[in-house]
């Protein structure tokens, strides 16, 4: 379908991009990479009356070493998230999950800050800041505040974001050599997750998130519980699924996510725990 129609604006920095969601208010929405905006509005599904793009803003692009964290601006395109040196030594899992994002065209112009922002349950990074106790700065007229990434999501593509704020860096701890997982099930390989599980060893924080199990990205909390508690990979996996309602869609049903989520818990437990990387 095509797109309704609209207005376009181009921001040359974060602080005109404020200004401009402060003047357009909630009729006005972010482009960056358009990979999560685009289809929406071909479909209708969203019909912003003006477009502020903020891909261009070069200063919102950047990898840096923060002491305990590493800081990324949001506007950070996923290939880049991929190759970049710091993340790969300090942060390992992010690069590896940044790779698997839809295919190449998608790594080539997405950015971590516009998966995050979108909040979409079968986006993969949401997952993995999740599950690293991540957290997200936000910019609004008001300044900066920093948002835990566990309270970042708040339902089916809501956030906590302001109307009038723009995401501009996430932050990730560093892992400290802890091991590490990604599992990922779907058709073919671009495709979204049909359920997918981030997990980490106990020096980067032992935590576990889901894609696609929920309304949100979510943290598998009783997975953690039980695995902190010593249980063995089988039997933490086995909560996997504990407290939480998956969707149905084309692709499953909620009682297979729920076998999906047991059986690739179970592996992302046993990785981790054989020492991954």
């Amino acid at each position: 379908m095509i797109p309704a129609a609209f207005d376009y604006v181009r921001a040359g920095s974060a602080e005109e991009a404020v200004s401009l969601l402060g003047q357009y208010g909630d009729d006005a929405k972010l482009l960056a990479g358009g990979h999560s905006l685009l289809p929406l509005m071909k479909l209708r599904l969203a019909s912003p009356a003006v477009i502020i793009d903020v891909g261009r803003v070069r200063d919102l692009s950047y990898v840096r070493d923060a002491g305990d964290h590493v800081a990324i601006g949001a506007l950070t395109r996923h290939c880049d998230v991929q190759r970049d040196p710091l993340l790969q030594a300090q942060v390992p899992l992010l690069p590896h999950v940044a790779g698997q994002v839809g295919d190449p065209q998608v790594r080539h112009r997405g950015t971590i800050g516009g998966s995050i922002a979108h909040g979409d349950p079968a986006s993969d990074l949401p997952a993995a800041v999740l599950a690293l106790g991540g957290s997200l700065v936000a910019r609004g007229p008001s300044g900066e505040r920093v948002i835990p990434a566990g309270s970042f999501f708040e339902g089916f593509l809501e956030t906590a974001l302001a109307p009038d704020e723009v995401l501009t860096e996430v932050r990730v701890p560093k892992m400290d050599g802890a091991g590490w997982s990604f599992q990922k099930f779907n058709r073919r390989a671009q495709d979204w997750a049909i359920v997918g599980v981030v997990a980490v060893g106990p020096q980067a924080g032992g935590g576990v998130a889901l894609v696609n199990m929920a309304s949100t990205p979510v943290r598998a909390g009783a997975v953690e519980r039980a695995v902190a508690g010593g249980a063995s990979p089988a039997d933490a996996a086995a909560s996997a699924a504990e407290g939480l309602d998956p969707p149905s869609d084309l692709n499953a049903t909620p009682e297979f996510r729920r076998h999906l989520a047991t059986v690739l818990t179970r592996r992302a437990l046993e990785e981790v725990a054989a020492g991954r990387p």
